[in-house]
């Protein structure tokens, strides 16, 4: 627990040099002019931070993890007049320059300074808004400029508004997926947590079929039911043993969608097995990327040129992008509250973390809560 005598606090953190996250304690934030302090009630538990700190990837350590924030106002700076004590908020994590052409024209997770707070940063450059505030959420307070908080709904939990950041970052991979009405998309890696947004806000783009692929047939079923569009299944588990010397994922995607879909989203995370299922892609087709696998593309330029098709690298979401997601649950629109499959309290997070590593089950969101 936070003492307010000492003014120290707990903090899931990551050092320079080290194996693996731990608790620390830790001073709670000092408060400046254009700051808010927010007492975290709900943070999210991701995978990927966790692997980048345990592979030395991030940058700009020390640094408290977690960028899924959401909590209620404990202090706020002396300039601060937009943001009250005691309001319900989330904190949209993208710190970035406010000036360049992408913070200016609504793609501020594209501005060189940016960085995630509680993830990654972007930038190597000294002296960024991203350094001074690079902390993130699974601690007992957090502190961010004023201009980077959201005031929650009174009908959205804590937690739904901690995890709405990656229901943000899967509609703005849809957007970059060129739609039209209609369309058919195949979705890689689609039991995690984007993958079941993105089922989620299929209808919001008049997709009319989507093409899953995963593992595991039973955890394939459990997604599909969170659409009321048209989903079929392919998983690895029902192919031949043999399945990637033969390219057997490539003729079951043929076979399953041979007019070609109009949409790849690739949220592989590593390995290039899956990209047999571009075989799929029809022409003229989008190749949508987010997840952050880096495996070489085994695909000659001239499949490019011949299908016409469009590939395209995204990451993050915008501003905008989560404004609309908390407007659409202000007018309950969108529903998230069963994509919240396990929630640990800040004690257990380390239980947490040995759970979302092992994979022994299905989780698609995890959530601290303090």
């Amino acid at each position: 627990m936070a003492s307010q005598t000492a003014r120290t606090m707990q903090a899931l953190r990551m050092q320079r040099g080290a194996s693996q996250e731990n608790l620390e304690t830790v001073p709670i934030p000092v408060v400046g002019p254009l700051d808010v302090l927010v007492k975290v009630k709900a943070a999210g538990l991701a995978p990927g931070v966790l692997s980048l700190g345990r592979a030395g990837l991030l940058q700009m350590l020390p640094a408290t993890l977690g960028h899924e924030i959401a909590g209620v106002v404990e202090a706020v700076g002396a300039e601060v007049k937009t943001v009250q004590l005691g309001s319900r908020v989330r904190i949209h994590s993208n710190v970035s320059c406010r000036c360049c052409e992408f913070c200016l024209t609504d793609r501020d997770q594209m501005c060189s300074e940016a960085g995630l707070m509680g993830f990654q940063g972007f930038t190597k450059k000294k002296g960024t808004l991203f350094e001074r505030y690079r902390d993130g959420g699974l601690a007992e307070f957090i502190r961010a400029p004023f201009w980077l908080v959201d005031e929650l709904p009174e009908n959205v939990s804590f937690e739904v508004g901690a995890k709405l950041h990656e229901v943000a970052t899967a509609l703005c991979t849809l957007k970059k997926a060129n739609l039209k009405l209609g369309s058919t998309i195949i979705v890689t890696a689609a039991t995690g947590a984007v993958g079941t947004c993105l089922l989620k806000l299929a209808e919001f783009f008049g997709i009319s079929r989507i093409i899953i692929i995963g593992r595991s047939t039973e955890r394939l079923e459990a997604v599909k039911k969170l659409t009321s569009v048209k989903v079929d299944i392919v998983a690895l588990d029902t192919l031949s043993q043999n399945w990637r010397g033969e390219r057997g994922l490539a003729r079951e995607i043929a076979r399953v969608v041979p007019e070609g879909a109009n949409a790849f989203i690739d949220l592989t995370p590593e390995g290039t097995e899956l990209w047999q299922a571009l075989s799929g892609l029809g022409t003229n087709g989008t190749l949508v990327h987010l997840g952050a696998n880096s495996s070489v593309l085994p695909l000659p330029m001239v499949a490019i040129m011949t299908n016409c098709w469009t590939i395209v690298g995204t990451r993050n979401h915008s501003r905008n992008d989560a404004l609309t997601v908390i407007s659409w649950l202000r007018t309950g629109r969108l529903n998230m509250n069963d994509l919240i499959t396990h929630k640990w309290a800040f004690a257990e997070v380390e239980t947490a973390i040995q759970k979302i590593r092992d994979r022994s089950f299905p989780i698609w969101m995890c959530v601290i809560t303090f």
